[in-house]
């Protein structure tokens, strides 16, 4: 009986056995079952909750940052380039204005859904806050990093939006950022890319701007 418990059985019954005794003993072995499949199910919705945004499911701006912050130390490590891309909705007041923040709410989940759809399935991607987007790039060079800029750009652009208002256009300006060895800092990197977005932003909208952080 030891030997079996502490093998990692959790009940045990000796011979002769009582039928009802075996019976009962497994419908308390099925709930405890049932039980632990819902504490693991519980576990792990709340660990995606932890980690995502629960409007568009995309990684929320905590593990986004996170997922930067490795990259750039295994960057540091092998000297491979790392891209940032920083993504903004235009005008997306304009559309809560008019139309109000359900319509708005439609337009930034089928923005986040074709940007998930559209990356490489090895980069991340995730909201960075209201209307802004965070996009990680690996392994990618300044031309890369612009033409998977330009890729993101047209899936938001190239088709309207279908909401309960109507079809909605909307388009998205792009900050681009790259860097390759040596000191490597996050917060530089998101500035430089902060900057191209603003020039982006001030050169008319629905375009993209690449910056280089060293």
């Amino acid at each position: 009986m030891v030997n079996g418990l502490n093998a990692g059985a959790d009940d045990y019954l000796t011979k002769p056995f009582d039928v009802n005794e075996l019976q009962a003993r497994l419908r308390v072995g099925k709930r405890i079952l049932t039980l632990q499949d819902e504490l693991i199910r519980t576990r792990e919705e709340l660990r995606f909750e932890a980690m995502h945004d629960r409007l568009t499911q995309l990684w929320n701006r905590g593990a986004i940052l996170d997922f930067l912050y490795r990259e750039l130390e295994r960057a540091k490590r092998t000297g491979e380039p790392v891209g940032v891309l920083m993504l903004d909705v235009d005008h997306f007041k304009k559309v809560n204005d008019t139309h109000g923040h359900l319509i708005g709410d439609t337009v930034l989940r089928e923005a986040a859904h074709r940007l998930h759809q559209s990356a490489r399935t090895y980069d991340w991607v995730g909201r960075y806050g209201g209307e802004e987007f965070l996009v990680i790039l690996l392994n990618c060079s300044a031309e890369d990093v612009k033409k998977q800029a330009e890729r993101l750009r047209s899936s938001v652009a190239d088709a309207p939006v279908s909401t309960q208002a109507g079809e909605i256009n909307i388009t998205a300006s792009i900050g681009a950022a790259a860097i390759q060895g040596g000191d490597i800092n996050q917060e530089k990197l998101l500035q430089s890319a902060d900057s191209a977005l603003y020039r982006a932003k001030k050169l008319g909208r629905n375009r993209v701007e690449l910056a280089w952080a060293n």
